[in-house]
């Protein structure tokens, strides 16, 4: 799991020097693809898109108040927003229900949402690239006359995501041998040479 504009989230009522190694699946899609261990603990990251503190009818993700899965653990409700003296939310400070560990509750209440998340302290920096169309229109040559092809170049094709946050398992990640599944549109890619 990678979380590409993180926002901090304190669970208060999770031990502070506790970590667990929680199963996560490598790809919904094949269950041959195995698991693997993801690290929770205390702090987290999750995506600032998930959490909205005035959400419209909607919105199923985190606010005030409200309780969603985090995707292989557990609960969680929001308890507090923290801002920045802009008025930023910069953390927020949630509850956990330690009955509903693998992310069913036991006493059989739904939640409309499941959030990815990685843990803090064990997160890795990650740069992320998001592509788009690399033309703005379909056929490339459909162009004016005369026109450079460069025109029909799309200016944001290639974002570039610094300071995003992912899983340790993907320090040394090498390039997959078919196209990765990613629970969310993106490319990732490692940095390091492979053998």
């Amino acid at each position: 799991m990678a979380v590409l504009q993180p926002l901090k989230v304190i669970i208060d009522n999770y031990p502070k020097d506790k970590v667990e190694e929680l199963e996560a699946i490598n790809n919904p899609e094949d269950p041959s693809a195995g698991t693997r261990k993801v690290p929770f603990s205390r702090e987290l990251y999750i995506e600032q898109e998930d959490f909205m503190e005035v959400p419209p009818k909607k919105f199923y993700r985190l606010a005030p108040g409200r309780e969603v899965r985090l995707r292989y653990a557990y609960f969680v409700t929001c308890t507090d927003v923290v801002k920045d003296a802009d008025g930023q939310v910069v953390e927020l400070h949630c509850t956990y229900d330690p009955a509903t560990r693998g992310g069913d509750a036991t006493d059989g209440r739904k939640v409309k949402s499941t959030l990815h998340w990685v843990s803090a302290p064990h997160a890795i920096e990650a740069e992320v690239r998001l592509y788009e169309h690399l033309f703005n229109s379909k056929n490339p040559d459909d162009i004016e006359e005369g026109a450079d092809f460069k025109s029909n170049l799309n200016p944001n094709s290639l974002e570039v995501l610094k300071s995003c946050r992912a899983e340790p398992s993907l320090a040394d990640a090498k390039p997959p041998t078919k196209k990765p599944r990613h629970i969310r549109p993106a490319i990732f890619k490692s940095t390091k040479p492979c053998l």
